[in-house]
């Protein structure tokens, strides 16, 4: 079925059958929904991995992506291809001013977040870092004032991302909406061969466990709750069913009082979860 992996292959087009056979899996799988007019899409982000493995016809490469072998090795990349991972230093500024000014404030106050424990943080879709090391300067400039103690955990379904969410490097212009304050403290700059990148200082990296998660599998694997769970324009790629399955998911892995912030373009409106909204995008958990 295999040959050697070249740029050379021509790959016969995606039938109608096989998406459908790819949609339902990818949606069963983790929850991201692909209606016909995602063919195209599809289509042109598998070819590339039809041309790694050396497979000419998609019919092939749904006969090894649904054997014993093809599910357990090539689920991953399957899912990197369908993923999209857009993502920026402190994207939505409005949230971490929130999160300094009214979560942080209040949870220490009510819990001893931060204070009596750690106060525990979850970037949950993570893409390739930013957020969490957003999440980890804003803390770390927080916790010089409040000397509060913290983790975060950073997840994604994709291990491409993951892979360089842990690397920490960045190009130069990824950088541009961090504040020069912060960048001359937490970045450092490349020399030589390394001009142009930039990366996140080891006392930033070392705050951060990242692991890869699947938010369709049947529990978190986590044994201690949050206080904070960051899930920003995720949920948009969900249908309103599985929205509503993770979001109570969430809901349970959130201590009392606990906050959940959402993405700019995403609501709790006409979903049935208990959240009680307190600024846009903004929610917490009944105490």
């Amino acid at each position: 079925m295999f040959s050697a992996a070249t740029d050379r292959i021509t790959t016969a087009a995606m039938t109608d059958r096989e998406f459908a056979r790819f949609s339902e899996f990818i949606y069963d799988t983790c929850g991201i929904k692909m209606p016909p007019v995602k063919k195209t899409m599809l289509e042109a982000r598998l070819q590339k991995r039809l041309r790694k493995l050396g497979i000419s016809s998609f019919k092939d490469y749904s006969e090894y992506l649904f054997s014993r072998t093809g599910t357990e090795t090539e689920l991953v990349h399957l899912i990197d291809v369908v993923t999209t991972n857009k993502t920026d230093f402190f994207r939505e500024p409005a949230h971490f001013d929130y999160l300094v000014s009214q979560a942080l404030p209040e949870l220490m106050e009510r819990t001893g977040a931060g204070l009596r424990k750690p106060l525990s943080i979850w970037s949950a879709g993570c893409s390739s870092g930013e957020e969490p090391y957003t999440l980890a300067m804003v803390l770390s400039e927080f916790s010089e004032q409040q000397n509060i103690s913290f983790s975060i955990l950073a997840t994604d379904i994709c291990t491409t991302v993951l892979d360089k969410a842990r690397l920490a490097v960045y190009d130069e212009e990824r950088i541009d909406p961090v504040p020069m304050s912060l960048r001359r403290k937490y970045l450092l700059r490349g020399k030589g061969e390394q001009k142009g990148l930039v990366r996140v200082v080891p006392q930033l990296r070392h705050r951060i466990t990242f692991r890869r998660l699947n938010f369709m599998d049947g529990d978190f694997g986590m044994r201690e709750p949050m206080d904070i769970i960051f899930c920003r324009n995720v949920v948009i790629y969900f249908d309103k069913a599985t929205q509503e399955r993770l979001l109570n998911k969430f809901y349970r892995q959130l201590i009392p009082g606990g906050y959940l912030f959402m993405g700019h373009s995403e609501t709790l409106s006409g979903l049935d979860v208990p959240f009680v909204q307190m600024a846009s995008t903004v929610y917490r958990k009944p105490l």
